[in-house]
């Protein structure tokens, strides 16, 4: 009977237990349903549909005539929502064939068959979010919005098409380390790219996105869409012809030479604003690129460029005049333990402190600085920091290395640091801080600031100009200085170890540099130099400072003179005949001579003729392409025939507008050269053949 009663109380007490439990349920989903209803349903709401960034279109960098450097160009993801309600099964049969067929057309990818299968299957599933295609352009989405089911609409024919955004380099790998990157989720942004990354990136917009299954998101509306705001465009002020002239003039050489990689910059003197920047070097096929900012980056021993700055403190102190005599002694002499020689056998003699300067001789040069200083080495060590040698430019571009002028506080201070300091070694400073210091050498004085970007653009409009930085008000103390060490820099042209790049035509100012390359492990050794060549021109009125620096020449020759020295002859004479020679100068007026364009973009043209003052007649309203006559007195420009199942006519035309009608007839095209087009290997009026070439000469 007892047990019975506590069978019975156990049984009782888990029944009660258990309608508590279903009480406490019910009142739970009642509490949430009712009481927390709304929160919940939020939370539902953010987990179905969610806000998706919408890029916006990255700024261009711009040559400073213009030119594009680096664009973006909208690309597209193609898909289609083939659970589309606004038409009928009926229908998507009927048409699904033909839509297959002109996808496989286009693309190329898959077969008909393919694109068929995968569309059937999609509308049997109700995918509301099929992808079609990855990186369209835009030219094929515009065919694409003609394709059956397609041309009903964006809603009724399902076409989903996200658009983004891919940086493309027209001139490819000209300037490429200078214009750089910015890589979304990397630290490691280099060039103009990284360094203005806030200015031309834009502010992105959003848009409303709902979740469809299968971790799948589709756009809701257009009405949901917040726009993007475009980032702006920036003016370099890199010369694309010029940039061109010196990479290949610095790869020809390099090449020549068997050299492990070289610089070469280009600057004007009043504004400090770069002209032409080349940095190449070998990859590990042994091909040279622009892998490495040798020019802003790499901090080395200078060699005897350094000698200009070492011989100027002694100049503007007043302890040595350039008439003062130096015995080059047999070409070596001893500073403590150890000997200093001449690259010359044998030395030079007795010569005065400026020959020694033309001449270049280590002996020379290192005796008179050793003369003045050996007593007051800080004084020496101080005068070189007045001119602002131990301080970076502070460059917009990152990477800038650190000059490394010694003190004699350092550890590595000896009794020959002063003389080895003073024709270039125990030093460190990078390729553009040395040409700033020679720019203000022929700048009066003045040092300036290295600048790439002239102004900022947003929508075509001028928002922002650079204007010349100054570093320093004058390097030197006496004014008269400046007129002793660039009558020197002329003697090294004239007389020196330049006479390679004297010319009748306008004079140069410049050292040569040779240096051997200290090896980490076994120190300085006979078989690894590093050439160059520093100056300005023209001499008696400077417009323009150019370095040149060549490492590791392997063809017995490293001298500045003979493998740097050409390199800047080169540049400097494009320069010259393109910038500065009176009888090619470019006239202000445009006379009566019509612009060089026989056809185009219509309203590109309409622009041309109004800016330059030119009148014409007819109207681009009627038309997008047209050509230019110019057989009367008066200008006209009429319509241009354009087919898609024809090769147009692109002669006369300029590259973007030339490849864009060619692509759109479906052809591949080739460049060769700059400027218009002027001659096309497809005839005019031929049939289009899809994936056929054309190349076009530029001339």
């Amino acid at each position: 009977m007892d047990n019975r009663r506590d069978i019975l109380k156990k049984v009782y007490l888990v029944y009660i237990a258990v309608a508590l439990l279903g009480v406490a349920v019910v009142a739970k989903v009642f509490y949430i349903q009712f009481a927390e209803g709304e929160v919940w349903r939020e939370k539902a709401k953010e987990l179905s549909i969610r806000y998706e960034k919408i890029e916006a279109v990255r700024g261009n960098i711009l040559a400073n005539d213009g030119s594009l450097l680096a664009a973006s160009i909208p690309v597209f993801d193609l898909r289609i929502d083939a659970g589309n309600t606004h038409y009928k099964d009926d229908f998507f049969y009927e048409k699904v064939d033909s839509l297959a067929w002109h996808l496989a057309d286009l693309f190329r990818d898959k077969t008909s068959q393919e694109y068929k299968q995968m569309l059937v299957k999609a509308r049997k599933n109700n995918n509301r979010y099929l992808l079609l295609k990855r990186n369209i352009s835009y030219v094929e989405l515009k065919k694409v919005r003609k394709f059956p089911i397609f041309r009903l609409g964006k809603y009724k024919g399902g076409l989903i098409a996200e658009a983004r955004n891919r940086r493309e380099l027209p001139f490819r790998w000209l300037a490429f380390r200078t214009i750089g990157w910015d890589k979304p989720g990397e630290d490691n942004d280099i060039g103009l790219e990284g360094a203005y990354s806030e200015i031309l990136e834009g502010e992105s917009g959003r848009r409303l996105m709902q979740r469809i299954g299968n971790g799948a998101y589709r756009p809701l509306n257009q009405e949901t869409e917040i726009e993007p705001r475009n980032g702006h465009d920036l003016l370099t002020s890199i010369d694309i012809n010029i940039q061109d002239v010196a990479e290949d003039a610095l790869m020809r050489q390099l090449i020549a030479n068997e050299a492990d990689h070289g610089c070469a910059v280009l600057m004007e003197v009043s504004t400090g604003f770069i002209v032409a920047i080349a940095n190449l070097g070998k990859n590990k096929e042994g091909v040279y690129e622009e892998k490495y900012n040798y020019a802003i980056g790499e901090s080395s021993e200078p060699g005897s460029t350094f000698k200009l700055a070492s011989l100027m403190c002694a100049l503007d102190e007043g302890l040595v005049k350039l008439t003062d005599t130096v015995d080059t002694q047999g070409g070596a002499v001893r500073f403590a333990n150890r000997i200093m020689k001449d690259s010359h056998e044998g030395g030079y003699g007795r010569i005065s402190v400026q020959r020694a300067f033309e001449l270049s001789s280590n002996v020379g040069i290192s005796k008179v600085v050793h003369k003045a200083y050996r007593d007051k080495p800080d004084q020496f060590i101080s005068k070189l920091y007045s001119m602002r040698l131990n301080e970076k430019l502070g460059l917009d571009i990152p990477g800038e290395g650190s000059p490394f002028i010694k003190d004699t506080k350092h550890r590595y201070w000896s009794k020959v640091s002063l003389p080895w300091m003073s024709v270039g070694y125990e030093v460190a400073i990078t390729p553009l801080q040395t040409l700033a210091f020679y720019n203000a050498i022929a700048n009066n004085g003045k040092m300036v600031k290295p600048q790439f970007i002239k102004e900022i653009h947003l929508a075509g409009k001028t928002i922002q100009k650079f204007e010349p930085v100054v570093l320093k008000e004058s390097i030197v103390q006496n004014p008269e200085t400046l007129a002793k060490v660039r009558n020197m820099l002329e003697g090294v042209v004239e007389r020196g170890t330049a006479t390679n790049l004297r010319n009748p035509v306008y004079k140069i100012a410049g050292k040569t540099g040779t240096a051997q390359i200290a090896q980490q492990n076994s120190g300085y050794n006979k078989s690894n130099y590093k050439a160059s060549f520093v100056g300005y021109f023209p001499a008696d009125n400077p417009k323009y400072t150019c370095i040149v620096v060549i490492n590791n020449p392997r063809k017995g020759v490293y001298y500045g003179g003979s493998i740097a020295g050409p390199v800047f002859r080169e540049i400097a004479d494009k320069v010259y005949a393109t910038r500065l020679d009176p009888v090619r100068s470019k006239t202000d007026t445009l006379g009566s001579a019509p612009p060089l364009m026989a056809s185009g973009y219509a309203k590109d043209l309409e622009t041309i003729f109004r800016e330059t003052n030119v009148v014409w007649k007819g109207s681009s309203q009627q038309y997008e392409f047209a050509s230019m006559n110019t057989s009367d007195s008066s200008i006209q420009i009429k319509p241009l025939a354009i087919s898609e199942t024809q090769i147009p006519d692109v002669t006369g035309m300029g590259a973007r507008d030339a490849v864009y009608l060619l692509e759109n007839a479906g052809v591949r095209v080739q460049i060769k050269g700059k400027g218009l087009v002027r001659k096309q290997s497809l005839p005019a009026g031929a049939k289009a053949r899809r994936g056929s070439q054309c190349v076009i000469e530029l001339g």
